[in-house]
């Protein structure tokens, strides 16, 4: 069985050509992501034995889905066969000063129709080690809220390590509850949380004054900031909160800090990127690269710049799913970053 699992849902990508606007052309390009499973598929990459834990239902769209993480190395195994639908996302590329968009179709798909009670997590969590999770589950339906509830409640009972994007994704949360409702009660069950300034703000309620429109960063702020969500969630060991200067689509400033209750307030390397390929998944590597870092290294500081220079790299990967090795994101750790040809 494998040690690192993730939970939620994968979704059909519909991207339009390049930088065009939706149906400028009469094309799309068809791949598979979603946050939960851009981490499984990460984590097998750099080594680690991960399982993506989600439903789909059984047809030719569906089999594609597992097929696809399926050939990164994840563990599919535990994937539930049922409903009708696979849900899908339309994406439109941003360029300069106009901003990428997101159109979800995501309603009726089978992990918005499960439950508590459709998934053998005693059986799933045999083996493992530690479960991620994210905010996006539960925006889906009270159902898949309820459902996310169990997962982590069973693995707590299983002595799994907890970590938690908090993801806010406000076109999501449409059954009739807001964010804070429901994720203020699962991050009790969290131990490693992840979040930019918005998700603390708008699902769980936080704020210190950080305004996450101007694309100006205040480090002293955010430092304020992972010091009150540690304070509120007395059972979370550690905080990691990623700082995005947004200047364009194409251009951003790009780093992270982290708390921790033994080794305090960390803040990472600064990384200015330019001619951004593809942002989408920029969160979930940074969340894989930190459980990977987190694992595999002692010192918090370590940790958190694996996780910025992994999600870094991402930048220049089209496509959701973080195709890097460990190997390629310590050159860049350790500052090799010209870009110049490997022969």
């Amino acid at each position: 069985m494998a040690e690192f699992l993730s939970f939620g849902e994968i979704m059909l990508r519909l991207k339009s050509p390049g930088h065009e606007r939706f149906f400028q052309s009469p094309a799309f390009e068809a791949t598979f992501g979603g946050g939960e499973a851009n981490v499984a598929v990460a984590l097998s990459n750099y080594g680690l034995s991960s399982a993506f834990v989600t439903a789909l239902p059984d047809n030719d769209i569906g089999q594609h889905a597992i097929n696809e993480v399926r050939r990164f190395g994840v563990d599919t195994s535990m994937i539930r066969r049922s409903g009708d639908r696979v849900g899908i996302y339309y994406l439109e590329s941003g360029a300069n000063q106009r901003p990428s968009k997101v159109v979800y179709d995501r309603a009726h798909s089978a992990i918005c129709e499960c439950g508590p009670g459709d998934f053998d997590w005693p059986t799933i969590f045999e083996g493992a080690k530690w479960l991620h999770i994210t905010g996006i589950t539960p925006a889906l339906s009270q159902s898949a809220a309820d459902l996310s509830l169990e997962c982590l409640k069973e693995a707590k009972k299983a002595g799994v390590t907890v970590s938690c994007d908090f993801n806010f994704r406000g076109k999501l949360w449409k059954y009739g509850k807001a964010a804070p409702e429901v994720m203020t009660e699962l991050v009790r069950y969290v131990d490693i949380g992840i979040a930019n300034e918005e998700d603390c703000q708008k699902s769980l309620d936080i704020s210190v004054d950080v305004d996450v429109e101007t694309g100006e960063l205040d480090t002293a702020k955010y430092e304020a900031l992972s010091e009150k969500v540690l304070a509120l969630y007395p059972d979370m060991r550690t905080i990691a909160i990623t700082l995005r200067e947004s200047q364009s689509a194409d251009r951003n400033g790009w780093s992270a800090c982290l708390r921790d209750r033994e080794q305090g307030f960390k803040l990472s390397r600064h990384y200015e990127i330019t001619d951004i390929v593809d942002r989408v998944g920029g969160g979930d590597s940074f969340a894989s690269a930190l459980i990977y870092g987190l694992n595999a290294y002692d010192d918090k500081q370590q940790s958190l710049e694996f996780a910025v220079a992994a999600s870094c790299l991402k930048h220049s990967i089209l496509g959701d799913f973080n195709r890097v090795s460990v190997d390629e994101v310590q050159k860049l750790m350790a500052g090799d970053g010209s870009g110049r040809v490997q022969r």
